[in-house]
């Protein structure tokens, strides 16, 4: 019978894998996906059919343990879905303050960084922005906001898809050593698998060497030799807006910044801190606006109200479908361990695997291909549900590396990639040709740096 719920995960899996061929929102199979499986887990539990594991890593059932086994089911559901909600309000929190900043306009700043005419030096302006925006405000977000100042840069689309292509490896390795970079990472933080600061002394050489050495050879190649047309600064650039753009941007990135901070000094979960970052934000938009719209018919176009109404409800749902799914896997007893003990679908998978590939490397470093193929988020999540080393393992450091930075090797590979995919209409297979092995280079480089780095550094 646990056949039938593995079933359920891999054709629901395979559904958002083949969302494009299938022109269908992956939420949709994600959260039948996860409410079929809770389903079926329930029906057999009460029928005796499955034995659940709690949170304690105690295995029950419910003809076995009667009313005490089913309050330990109900608490297993509820607390995957306690820790399911934490990241969850934590990205509301972040796609509201970075939708506020956007509303004021606050990313057209940006524009006064960029100021060269040189293709090579634009290259690397518009990558060091998109390595260090993605690790402050994620590399989904980072990305969009760079391809739009791209198209207001470079007027020809083919010269333009090179950067916007560069921009998702730039943007893929910046969010890969920040907690608050990318979703995988923002996981592994909330599951306290990593610190922010373990996050960064493992993961950032190592994702620096994945951004700088494809761009580095790109730099040389023909689409980036020469020089460009610039648009200029437009003049309402010294005007009362772009001062309140200013504040807006530098407030928001703070606050979101400060996040870890946060943490660090209440040893509160995450989203607590995102919620009073969010409520600064929210309380200083209130009364700052263009000098030329501090207007109450106007006032609401500034409003967080509006900028809830732009943030993407259905990722969110799509992010409690896969990680309550995965939950499901995680809570069913599949086998048991060398020691005997009952163990969880994902934690079997974990000693199946270290039974066929004994070196974990490998086996993170396939992750990070694999990422590049299907979805990084249920692959962390399962991978956060397999293995049990302690925070600021090397393991956790060396996935939130591989399952970070892989999914650039194809444009469909990393939410970053989708994003570029959408806006500029990058071809699949023109990526696969002009960029994939680009991305793989500093893929590979960045995890022998990490690798290096873990044995012969930090081993002493």
């Amino acid at each position: 019978m646990e056949s039938i719920i593995i079933l359920i995960f891999v054709i629901g899996y395979l559904s958002i894998t083949l969302e494009h061929p299938l022109k269908l929102d992956k939420t949709v199979p994600a959260l039948i996906m996860a409410a079929l499986i809770w389903a079926v887990l329930a029906i057999g539990f009460h029928a005796g059919w499955f034995d659940v594991i709690d949170t304690h890593e105690k295995a029950f059932n419910f003809l076995g343990g009667g009313e005490v086994a089913e309050e330990g089911f109900e608490n297993t559901l509820l607390h995957h879905l306690g820790k399911t909600s934490e990241i969850l309000i934590f990205l509301i929190g972040a796609m509201t303050i970075v939708e506020i900043i956007d509303l004021h306009r606050g990313f057209e700043v940006l524009k006064s960084a960029v100021k060269t005419k040189s293709k090579r030096k634009l290259l690397w302006i518009i990558g060091i922005l998109a390595f260090i925006l993605s690790a402050i405000i994620d590399n989904l977000t980072a990305t969009i906001v760079l391809i739009t100042l791209l198209r207001k840069l470079i007027p020809n689309r083919e010269t333009r898809l090179w950067y916007a292509a560069m921009v998702v490896i730039a943007a893929n390795a910046g969010g890969a050593w920040s907690p608050i970079g990318d979703v995988t990472t923002t996981m592994l933080w909330i599951a306290k698998k990593v610190t922010a600061g373990g996050l960064m002394e493992y993961v950032i050489i190592p994702s620096v060497v994945c951004f700088a050495l494809p761009f580095l050879i790109a730099s040389y190649m023909k689409p980036f030799r020469g020089y460009i047309e610039t648009e200029e600064l437009e003049e309402d650039a010294v005007s009362e807006r772009l001062l309140s753009s200013k504040t807006m941007l530098f407030l928001g990135l703070g606050m979101i910044v400060s996040v870890p901070i946060f943490k660090t000094i209440t040893h509160l979960p995450p989203y607590i801190g995102m919620m009073f970052a969010l409520g600064i934000v929210w309380l200083v938009s209130e009364y700052i606006h263009p000098e030329e719209d501090f207007s109450k018919e106007r006032k609401h176009l500034y409003s967080a109200h509006k900028a809830l109404s732009r943030i993407e409800i259905s990722s969110i749902l799509f992010f409690l479908g896969i990680l309550m799914a995965v939950a499901g896997l995680e809570s069913l007893v599949y086998g048991v361990s060398a020691e005997g003990d009952p163990v969880g679908t994902l934690r079997y998978l974990a000693e199946v695997l270290q039974a066929a590939i004994p070196n974990q490397d490998v086996v993170v470093i396939l992750l990070g291909i694999f990422s590049a193929i299907i979805d990084n988020v249920p692959l962390v999540a399962a991978s956060i549900g397999m293995y049990d080393s302690p925070t600021d393992s090397v393991l956790w450091h060396f996935i939130a590396y591989s399952a970070g930075t892989g999914g650039s090797m194809l444009i469909i590979g990393s939410a970053a990639g989708v994003a570029a995919m959408g806006m500029e209409k990058i071809d699949f297979i023109w990526y696969l040709k002009k960029i994939a092995w680009l991305a793989f280079v500093g893929f590979i480089a960045g995890a022998g740096v990490f690798l290096l780095i873990e044995r012969v550094i930090f081993a002493h």
